[in-house]
């Protein structure tokens, strides 16, 4: 478990990566405090496993699936990297819970300055963007970041000084593929609430369904002036309406 604040940068030192699977060295030197073969660290916030260490690096495999649905198969020696030590116990929880198992990648599209901040536009798939909603969180290559606004093909996160300095999160330019992993409470709220509609408890139909998601789309187009931060992209996503609520028992 991590919490998606990232201690350090690291730098690859060796991608030994094929199209499948390989392995991954990389040059660090906080992480490394007392970590053990057999500890966790996240790297651009994918849960990998230290198989050997030496004084300034560590050592990972990295499987198939990981390659499938990661930007590590991207990575070349000399690349900067988000790392972070699996949380302690007694810790503090400064970001929310991030397990490490990325859903997805999504591709910046944007990145502007307003004052202090910057405002980053990250493009994603729809299966990943259905669990992303307004003021919640979400872990942008290990970042725990809060989500400022989200529309019906990305979302927009506002990056501080802080953040900027200490990540890779502002080093690439448009184009850059990022990890994403979307917050957990989410993905099993719809795992259960799917799993209530089967068992009997209600099901939408697909006409009922696509009328209202189209109601809440054209709302949300509507009310965009509202509050809504200036650029976000497209309409508010939300299937979490006053019907489905009152067919599934609230």
């Amino acid at each position: 478990m991590f919490t998606g604040i990232v201690e350090e940068k690291g730098t690859v030192g060796r991608a030994s990566l094929g199209s499948q699977w390989g392995s991954l060295t990389v040059r660090a030197a906080k992480v490394l405090e007392n970590t053990k073969i057999g500890d966790s660290i996240a790297v651009n916030g994918v849960c990998l496993t230290v198989t050997s260490k030496t004084r300034d690096s560590f050592t990972a495999d990295v499987m198939a699936e990981t390659m499938r649905r990661t930007n590590l198969g991207r990575l070349q020696s000399g690349d900067p990297v988000n790392l972070e030590r699996a949380m302690a116990a007694d810790g503090r929880f400064g970001g929310h819970m991030v397990s490490g198992h990325i859903d997805g990648t999504g591709t910046i599209r944007e990145l502007r300055r307003e004052g202090n901040a910057v405002w980053v536009t990250v493009e994603a798939p729809p299966a990943i963007l259905e669990l992303i909603v307004e003021k919640g969180s979400v872990a942008i290559d290990g970042i725990s970041l809060t989500v400022a606004c989200a529309g019906d093909d990305a979302f927009q996160v506002s990056v501080i000084p802080h953040t900027g300095a200490e990540t890779t999160l502002l080093s690439g330019k448009p184009g850059k593929v990022v990890n994403l992993e979307n917050d957990m409470i989410a993905k099993y709220v719809k795992k259960l609430t799917g799993v209530y509609a089967r068992s009997g408890g209600g099901t939408i139909s697909a006409d009922a369904s696509a009328g209202s998601n189209a109601g809440e789309r054209e709302r949300g187009s509507k009310d965009s002036a509202g509050g809504r931060a200036e650029g976000c992209p497209g309409g508010e996503r939300s299937g979490l309406t006053e019907e489905f609520l009152r067919i599934h028992g609230f």
